[in-house]
């Protein structure tokens, strides 16, 4: 498996998010410093139809965020990143082949999962805790973010899959995600959920395969749904082109070990299999 790093792309690349018109005119000081890991994480691996993405893989903040005003153990909930999905992302790309592509940087600073525009792209409030260093932002604040951290990733995404679509590479996006067992006082029995946006076929195909054990409880577009605004990568990636897409979330408290994690990698590559096959996708495609 080759690994490649993207840099945030050069301020004169900008891409405006919507209502956010009005940035400065002059370049801010770099968000991220030249010793600081890049932006994107690209694991390009020859292998079958699945392209791996994770937009919520690290929980690190740029070193010019200091700590965003929050305590070192908030760093390490559910917050900042989705703990588990790195993993799982890694390891299914590792058995099934594909490449994989993975945001190194938290959702705190920006969240990849969401248009730019939304307030929670750059939230204040994260479930029951207030994010100081993200409040009273003005709009080159908040644009620098979308230029350093939120284009580059979706930019090795549209490179990535465009590229295989011109070499007639059958394409499947998938995401993986972890939540939280238990949120802001509610119990949630799901051990995982699938989501979709828009065209169902696939994750139709994921829900059968997982379903057929009895012991697992699976959510149809639970815990979240494209109603939460959850859907943004799969959506622009996979269902604005046509590609069958799916979103996967584990529960986290389900991912903590390295067995745990190896066990899901085995359980949700056998049902992604299971429906690319559905779909007359070949497991495995020759470069």
């Amino acid at each position: 498996m080759s690994q490649r790093r993207y840099q945030a792309r050069r301020s004169g690349d900008r891409v405006m998010a919507d209502g956010l018109a009005g940035a400065a005119d002059e370049a801010a000081a770099p968000l991220l410093a030249s010793d600081e890991p890049p932006v994107v994480d690209l694991q390009d691996s020859a292998g079958g139809p699945f392209v791996f993405l994770c937009e919520h893989a690290s929980n690190r903040l740029p070193k010019a965020l200091g700590d965003l005003g929050l305590p070192a153990e908030a760093l390490t909930r559910h917050i900042a990143w989705d703990p588990g999905a790195a993993a799982m992302t890694l390891g299914l790309a590792a058995r099934l082949g594909g490449p994989a592509i993975l945001q190194s940087y938290s959702r705190l600073v920006i969240d990849c999962n969401r248009e730019p525009g939304l307030p929670d792209a750059i939230t204040t409030l994260s479930e029951d805790t207030a994010i100081p260093g993200n409040q009273d932002l003005g709009p080159d604040a908040r644009q620098q973010r979308v230029d350093a951290i939120w284009a580059p990733f979706h930019a090795a995404i549209d490179e990535l899959v465009e590229a295989r679509i011109a070499a007639g590479k059958p394409s499947v996006i998938v995401t993986l995600h972890s939540f939280t067992s238990v949120y802001r006082g509610v119990s949630r029995p799901w051990h995982v959920g699938i989501i979709s946006s828009g065209e169902r076929s696939f994750a139709e195909a994921m829900l059968s395969a997982l379903r057929r054990d009895p012991a697992l409880v699976v959510g149809d577009d639970e815990p979240y749904s494209a109603r939460d605004n959850v859907d943004y990568t799969i959506r622009r990636h996979g269902f604005d082109r046509g590609l069958p897409h799916v979103m996967i979330e584990v529960r986290n408290d389900l991912v903590e070990s390295a067995t745990d994690v190896a066990a899901w990698v085995e359980r949700l590559g056998d049902a992604l299999l299971e429906s690319a096959a559905a779909l007359g996708l070949s497991p495995a495609q020759e470069d």
